[in-house]
């Protein structure tokens, strides 16, 4: 499994998309403007992962006053692999290099399991009626 840091990168935006309409397009059946947002650019950072060339998992990386990393996503035939894992480890390191120390996500109810395994706690905050998912926040401070 190779990674990719995408940043202003045609080809990389390209896989990104793929993995993003495969894994919530088409399998939670939302429209391309619910999952493509205005935090989608030529200047967003994202992580892809790609089984040989082909994309598979990515997440985004939304940078501003805290990082936030969001749209975590692997393709139904390669969860359970540990990529999401690989995911958030790939975008930890990339956000440590450019300087936060401290992570926020917001989490679909279901998976917040998942990010706890990872080192994420609960923040003190009320859940996000985001309409097409219950989202609680996560957050989780990177060590030295």
């Amino acid at each position: 499994m190779s990674v990719r840091r995408v940043f202003q990168d045609p080809a990389g935006f390209a896989g990104v998309g793929d993995v993003r309409i495969e894994t919530m397009v088409r399998h939670y059946d939302i429209t391309l403007d619910q999952e493509f947002d205005d935090q989608d650019g030529l200047e967003t950072r994202y992580i892809l992962l790609l089984d040989d060339t082909l994309p598979v998992a990515t997440c985004r990386l939304h940078l501003g006053n805290e990082a936030k990393i969001e749209r975590v996503s692997v393709l139904p035939a390669y969860q359970h692999q540990g990529l999401g894992s690989k995911l958030l480890q790939e975008a930890e390191a990339w956000l440590k290099e450019l300087g936060y120390s401290h992570i926020v996500i917001t989490s679909r109810d279901e998976a917040v399991g998942f990010y706890e395994k990872n080192g994420y706690k609960r923040m003190d905050k009320a859940p996000l009626d985001a309409g097409l998912f219950v989202c609680i926040y996560v957050e989780k401070e990177l060590g030295e």
